[in-house]
């Protein structure tokens, strides 16, 4: 029987009078299946470059499950995160049986990967870690390569992608799909299986220039991922006075309906004027397997203003600029984001899109996360064959007022019309303040991993602990919705629109919020970024 863990959290706390030495936090109990295990990178791999290297750290995951076999899951995830940058290595899980045990696989992508001097993934660190499932049942994982700091002297970032033709237990070679050395830095890339034709694979991901600026570049495969086209710009947005860019660009294919097939590019738009930056959550069109696409349309402007520590102010570093996607029937899709306008600027709430017409025309956003009072953050998205959604985010309503840990919750809810959702708990009082703490953040990853297996929902999930020698570990956890709801303590509750509220900021001051929180995000990805769009 599948059961879901509704997990209770506790924090240890000291004593008064002359107070003993306080009490080290106590972890709630992992749900699910631990799916990483003790790093498999060399001891003493050296990772280049200065910052911490957190040994045994797994962060930012990702999973797909096959068309043909919906048993079959391939995730993958960085492996040690590096406080400034990146990662030590990549790290490939596949498993047979839903999810219940994993076989992993270490990727040359990176030196401490296994790469060998002169190949492709002859690289410090690693990042981005993404992977798809074709048509055919193909393998498909891409990920970010590079050595030494963006834009510095002889640094070098690359985009390589490889296949699997045996479900995730061996893979070929890393091949380049894009090089740049000084004067350019790739960031932020997915990869699409075409689940309509297992010949085309996509990856796509922004360039930032010198000046600041950054299209949308696309590399494309006509034949299962054995060969790749030359990449190219599939969209260069400009804006008068300043500087653009796309950030988290991520193609969907529609699997039915009378434009099945048809291609959808979602991404952030971040433009700069006078040293203020705006975010706007765009998508565009594909009829013709990413040849040409039609111009952008805007589903809403990006009202966030990013997670902090309640008590400590320490940052979070979320998905604030990371839209999420995913299809559902007959050309439905739905977008989610991290967007503060529901509670006037206090806070990020987890605002919800759709459209029913191929991604044309959009509804107005409602905020879904269940408790408005508290941020939630990092959204996830995921329909299931029947048309129910799944989105699951992380919220902190279970922190308290210790500032030594900082206590967090992860949530999946479900929904069949965007209106009504229910809210099941994957786990409650996990410490955030465990986690790998990167530039300007505590790190569990700018997105998760969730599938939809028949009438499961799969979250693939970093949570952190209390052991610093091992601070976040990866899970899968199996929740079925259809079971009892005594045994699940779902709770049904409805979206919400903006609506003034107390406390709100004003527009001015939001505004401003609102432009720290991008300079922020944009800082720890890419160092120096604020000095490139300031110029």
């Amino acid at each position: 029987m599948v059961v879901l863990l509704a997990l209770l959290g506790a924090c240890g706390g000291g004593g008064g009078g002359s107070p003993p030495p306080a009490a080290p936090p106590v972890d709630p109990p992992t749900p699910g299946v631990r799916v990483s295990a003790a790093t498999p990178v060399a001891a003493g791999c050296d990772s280049g470059g200065g910052g911490t290297v957190f040994v045994n750290a797994e962060v930012e995951p990702f999973v797909a499950v096959s068309p043909l076999n919906a048993e079959h899951l391939v995730g993958v995830w960085q492996q040690d995160r590096v406080s400034d940058a990146g990662a030590r290595a990549l790290v490939s899980a596949a498993s047979f049986d839903g999810g219940r045990t994993w076989a992993r696989s270490l990727h040359p992508m990176s030196r401490c990967g296994g790469a060998t001097r002169g190949s492709a993934g002859d690289h410090e660190r690693a990042s981005d870690p993404w992977v798809d499932i074709g048509a055919d049942g193909s393998v498909h994982l891409m990920g970010l390569a590079f050595s030494g700091s963006s834009f510095s002297a002889n640094s070098v970032n690359q985009m390589l992608a490889s296949r699997s033709t045996d479900g995730g237990r061996t893979w070929s070679a890393p091949v380049s799909l894009q090089r740049d050395t000084a004067s350019g830095f790739n960031d932020k890339n997915t990869l699409t299986a075409d689940p309509t034709d297992a010949r085309y694979v996509f990856g796509v991901w922004d360039r930032l220039d010198a000046a600041g600026n950054g299209p949308t570049l696309m590399a494309r495969s006509t034949d299962g991922g054995l060969s790749w086209e030359t990449s190219r710009i599939i969209h260069a947005p400009a804006v008068s006075g300043g500087v653009s860019q796309t950030i988290g660009n991520r193609i969907v294919v529609l699997t039915d309906g009378p434009e099945r097939g048809t291609l959808l590019n979602v991404f952030m738009q971040i433009d700069t004027v006078a040293n203020r930056s705006t975010a706007t959550l765009r998508i565009m069109r594909s009829t013709d397997k990413g040849l040409s696409w039609e111009a952008p349309i805007t589903i809403a402007d990006s009202r966030s203003v990013g997670t902090r520590d309640p008590d400590t102010g320490i940052a979070v570093r979320d998905g604030a600029v990371i839209p999420q996607i995913a299809t559902g029937r007959g050309g439905t899709l739905w977008v989610a984001w991290q967007d503060a306008r529901f509670s006037g600027g206090l806070r990020d709430a987890i605002a919800v899109s759709r459209s029913s017409d191929g991604g044309r025309t959009w509804s107005e956003p409602l905020a879904v996360n269940r408790e408005p009072a508290v941020a939630a953050f990092i959204p996830t998205l995921q329909v299931r064959a029947d048309g129910v959604v799944g989105l699951m985010h992380y919220d902190l309503r279970s922190n308290t007022s210790s500032r030594v840990t900082l206590d967090a919750d992860l949530w999946l809810l479900t929904s069949r019309d965007g209106v009504i959702w229910a809210e099941t708990s994957i786990t409650r009082g996990f410490n955030l303040a465990g986690a790998p703490s990167v530039t300007s953040g505590l790190f569990v990853g700018d997105y998760q991993g969730l599938v939809a297996s028949g009438n499961l929902f799969i979250p693939f999930v970093a949570l952190s602990g209390s052991d610093a020698a091992n601070r976040t570990d990866i899970h899968a956890v199996r929740i079925d919705p259809l079971l009892p709801a005594s045994m699940q303590s779902t709770r049904e509750h409805a979206a919400r629109a903006a609506q003034p509220q107390p406390g709100a900021l004003s527009e001015t001051e939001f505004a401003l919020r609102r432009h720290e929180a991008i300079q922020r995000a944009m800082e720890r990805r890419i160092p120096g970024w604020r000095r490139l769009v300031s110029r």
